[in-house]
């Protein structure tokens, strides 16, 4: 069995002990806040642009289906309790936008699980695990901001989903680059187990 079978996820390398575990849950959760202040508003819509779902998928692909849990539900938590760290340094829970919060969470679920499975070793794995996560995050997100604007289904979708498939892409590249590098150079020089 190769090392990189042997290991189901990359923070697994380093996930030993309660407090190495917490690190990573907290640092998913930062890179998460950090990347949403990378955020432009969309014309017609409540959803900002924003390169936050990128350190989603990142934290599920890297920390695996419980640790990546955790760190969206902190993050998710923390920014509902006053931490400044959602889009536009924003904080607090806004009803147009929660679905997509609340679809973080089960993205990371969902791309941890497929990570652990050995998705996002490669280029088109990678793309893979970004495309899934992309998808969980819209399917709740959209009809929840239907539903908080009284938009149509398919309004919503020209709202909620549409805008953002050209930065999605862009994100899914981002992603099939980072994951198979890392793996690269976290395997560099691993003996079979």
């Amino acid at each position: 069995m190769s090392s990189i079978e042997a290991v189901g996820v990359l923070s697994d390398r380093w996930a030993h002990g309660r407090s190495r575990t917490a690190g990573l849950v907290v640092a998913g959760a930062a890179l998460t806040g950090l990347l949403a202040q990378v955020a432009l508003p969309v014309p017609g819509t409540p959803v900002p642009f924003t390169l936050q779902t990128l350190g989603v998928i990142l934290a599920g692909a890297t920390l695996g289906t419980r640790r990546a849990v955790l760190s969206m539900g902190l993050y998710v938590a923390l920014g509902a309790a006053g931490v400044p760290w959602f889009a536009h340094n924003s904080s607090g829970l806004h009803l147009p936008t929660f679905g997509y919060l609340i679809g973080f969470i089960l993205a990371a679920a969902f791309v941890g699980q497929l990570s652990a499975r050995g998705g996002g070793r490669g280029f088109w794995s990678a793309c893979g695990l970004m495309i899934v996560g992309s998808l969980v995050i819209y399917a709740v997100g959209v009809p929840v901001l239907a539903l908080a604007t009284g938009a149509s289904w398919v309004d919503a979708l020209l709202m909620g989903a549409v805008p953002f498939l050209i930065g999605d892409f862009v994100k899914i590249l981002m992603a099939a680059g980072l994951l198979p590098g890392a793996w690269a150079f976290v395997n560099r020089g691993s003996d079979p187990v």
